[in-house]
């Protein structure tokens, strides 16, 4: 079966970049009407919008048989879905799941990711069936049916939209 990947990361990547310029724009125009544009402060404000683009960056996920990793800036991280330990949902400011294997290996991704590809959501779900079965995964089941209800909602909603249905 051929690796799946995140369908909407190209759009997430775009709208990074979208506000990453029209923040450093609107800096620029503000400090230009204000008079003190200089070089310094332009790269200052370069800076800043370079900051806010890397803390926006969206992670590329993607999926194959046994394995999902997400690639940030700087590194991969990949996990084994079919020797899962544990899968855990942290809130905080974003939702967030954590995904670890039993090799220690760990992946942090948006549960938004999942549910709005539901290819990836099957991948994974397929795979964590089998770290249940095997015993591996001791933590987290309630974690992903609670994902799994999530996905089956969204994806029945999306259907009743298209065929008029609402």
């Amino acid at each position: 079966m051929a690796p799946v990947e995140d369908r909407r990361w190209a759009r997430d990547l775009r709208g990074t970049f979208r506000c990453a310029g029209a923040l450093l724009g609107l800096l620029l125009v503000v400090d230009h009407f204000s008079g003190r544009l200089t070089l310094w402060r332009a790269a200052l404000w370069f800076a800043v919008a370079l900051l806010l683009f890397v803390v926006l960056y969206p992670a590329r996920v993607r999926a194959g048989e046994g394995w999902l990793s997400a690639r940030g800036l700087l590194r991969e991280r990949r996990v084994r879905t079919d020797r899962l330990v544990s899968v855990r949902c942290l809130d905080g400011v974003s939702q967030r799941l954590l995904l670890r294997d039993e090799f220690g290996n760990r992946v942090e991704i948006d549960p938004d990711v999942l549910v709005n590809n539901p290819d990836l959501w099957h991948r994974l779900a397929e795979d964590s069936h089998k770290s249940l079965a095997s015993g591996s995964l001791t933590c987290g089941a309630t974690a992903l049916h609670r994902i799994a209800e999530r996905v089956e909602r969204e994806t029945a909603e999306t259907v009743f939209k298209v065929s008029g249905l609402e």
